[in-house]
């Protein structure tokens, strides 16, 4: 089974690219969902035991817990070491049910895949990339968004510019839906290909 890493700075179109290989029938692992899944389930306690109050009603405030974040960005480490494992483990959960389903590939949308080291876990990279100003104004349209919350999430991620240069396939979303659909099943059917 061929693991596919997906991933893409903020706002460059990665879930679109993601919804498409599901379309087609690729089995994704979406680590941003797993996260959301973790915060209304086991994250919970670890996370309000190190940041008290961000807890609200059994499921973590993901706002409250960015304000902390934005507030205190040398905390960012800690939270990961809570999250990131169990991420992990939901992802190795998903891969073991993949393969015992048959799967020739599957995708992993990993959204620091270069930045936490992944692509070592990943047979191919895909990188989803657009033109620079539509990233900031897909960003900025984003409820909560603030211009000192981007520049903060793109200071932490590594450059557009490198994670090309590390793909071995790049999808450019700065165009329509359908030159973007285009571009995956293209991706999808040198995969079946190989």
């Amino acid at each position: 089974m061929i693991i596919v890493g997906l991933t893409g700075s903020i706002g460059m179109g990665k879930s679109t690219a993601a919804g498409m290989f599901r379309e087609l029938g690729v089995p994704v692992n979406d680590a941003d969902e797993v996260v959301h899944q973790l915060y209304h389930g086991e994250a919970v306690e670890p996370i309000e035991a190190a940041f008290p109050g961000v807890a609200k009603d059994g499921t973590i405030d993901r706002s409250e817990l960015s304000q902390r974040l934005v507030a205190a960005p040398e905390r960012l480490a800690e939270l990961e070491q809570i999250v990131h494992p169990l991420v992990r483990a939901r992802e190795q959960e998903f891969l073991a049910r993949c393969k015992a389903a048959g799967s020739p590939f599957v995708v992993l949308d990993i959204p620091l895949l270069f930045e936490t080291k992944a692509e070592t876990r990943v047979d191919r990279v895909i990188v989803v990339t657009c033109d620079p100003e539509m990233q900031k104004e897909r960003v900025l349209k984003r409820p909560g968004m603030t211009a000192e919350k981007f520049a903060m999430i793109l200071k932490r991620q590594v450059p557009d510019s490198e994670k090309r240069s590390r793909a071995d396939y790049v999808v450019d979303t700065s165009d329509s839906f359908d030159v973007t659909r285009q571009q995956i099943r293209a991706i999808v059917d040198d995969l079946r290909a190989n």
